[in-house]
C-alpha cells in the first residue's frame, strides 16, 4: 500500500463531524474564483475536491456522437484539473457526459455519474458510474473503471446526484418537482422520496436548480438548493425540512442555465455556481452558506 493510499484512508476521520449542527449564513460569503481557461465542451456541471491532493475538479458535460465503423460513442467532455487556489493545471478526455463529479472517501477514489443514468432517455454505452484514475501527482490519467451501469432508480435523465459517503446513499433531485430520490449505493434500490417544502420558502420548481441538490454531510443543514430566481441559497434537512435561507448578492448574473447545470458542492464546504458573464469561458464562484 502506497503513502498516498494510506493517506487517503484516513480522510474520513479527519474530514466531517457528523454531529455538528452548523449556522447559516445570512449572506452567502464569496470565497474565491476559479476561472475557466477552455470552453467547456458542453455544459459545466459540478466540481470536486480532494484534500490530500490539494486540487479541484471541475466537469463538462455533453452526449457522446453517434459511434460510427471510425468513431467510438465516447464524448468528447473534457475534465478541468485545479490547484487549491484555482490556478489551472490542465484537461482531460475522460469520455463520460458528466453529471456529478466527487470524491469518495469510502473508496478513495474520484468518481463520475453521467447523464441518464436511469436510462430514462433509453440506453446508451458508457452510462452509469465509473471511477476515474489519477496518477501520483494527483492528475487525470484518462483511464476509467466501472462502477455501476445504469439504474431506473435515480429518476429523471438530467439528474445530478450527491453522494452521502457516510451512509452510502445518493440524493438526485427531480426535475419540475420538489422531489429528492435517496438511493442505496449498495444495491441502487429507492429508499426515500424526500419531498421538500417549498411552501414555507415560498417557492415553485421552475424557481430552483431543476436537477441538483448539495448534500453538506452537516446535521439539521444536509441540503443546499439553489434558489435561481430569488437569488439565494436554501437550506433543508434530510428529511426535507425547510430550515432557512442565505443569500446571494443582488447583482450577481445568474443566468436561466443555472438551474440545470453550472452547480457544485465540495468536501470542503463550498458551493460552487458557474456565472457564465465573467472571463471568456465562465467562472465557478465558490461560496460559503454554512459556518
Amino acid at each position: 500500500m502506497t503513502i498516498r493510499k494510506i493517506i487517503y484512508g484516513l480522510i474520513p476521520a479527519l474530514l466531517f463531524n457528523y454531529s455538528l449542527n452548523a449556522k447559516i449564513i445570512e449572506d452567502a460569503e464569496l470565497a474565491f474564483k476559479i476561472k475557466l481557461v477552455k470552453p467547456p465542451t458542453s455544459m459545466p456541471q459540478t466540481v470536486a475536491y480532494i484534500p490530500v491532493e490539494k486540487k479541484y475538479y471541475v466537469a463538462d458535460g455533453g452526449l457522446a456522437p453517434m459511434g460510427s465503423a471510425y468513431e467510438a460513442p465516447i464524448s468528447k467532455s473534457l475534465i478541468h484539473t485545479f490547484d487549491e487556489n484555482g490556478k489551472y493545471i490542465e484537461s482531460t478526455r475522460a469520455g463520460f457526459d458528466n453529471r456529478s463529479i466527487y470524491f469518495n472517501e469510502r473508496s478513495s477514489m474520484l468518481e463520475t455519474i453521467t447523464y441518464n443514468i436511469s436510462s430514462a432517455a433509453g440506453f446508451a454505452p458508457m452510462t452509469g458510474i465509473f471511477s476515474l484514475s489519477l496518477d501520483e501527482e494527483g492528475l487525470l490519467t484518462g483511464k476509467s473503471d466501472t462502477i455501476a451501469n445504469s439504474s431506473p432508480a435515480f429518476g429523471s435523465a438530467s439528474t445530478m446526484p450527491s453522494y452521502d459517503p457516510k451512509n452510502n446513499i445518493y440524493y438526485a433531485k427531480q426535475e419540475r418537482t420538489n422531489s429528492v430520490f435517496a438511493i442505496s449505493a449498495e444495491n441502487y434500490q429507492l429508499l426515500n422520496d424526500i419531498k421538500l417544502d417549498f411552501k414555507t420558502p415560498k417557492v415553485e420548481h421552475h424557481d430552483v436548480a431543476d436537477s441538483f441538490i448539495a448534500f453538506t454531510g452537516i446535521a439539521e443543514e444536509e441540503f443546499i438548493l439553489l434558489d435561481v430566481d430569488h437569488k439565494r441559497f436554501l437550506i433543508y434537512d434530510v428529511k426535507g425540512n425547510y430550515k432557512g435561507q442565505s443569500k446571494l448578492p443582488g447583482n450577481l448574473k445568474i443566468r436561466s442555465k443555472n438551474h440545470f447545470n453550472g452547480l457544485g458542492y465540495t468536501l470542503n464546504g463550498y458551493y460552487f455556481l458557474y456565472i457564465d458573464s465573467e472571463g471568456e469561458y465562465g467562472t465557478y464562484y465558490a461560496f460559503k452558506v454554512l459556518s
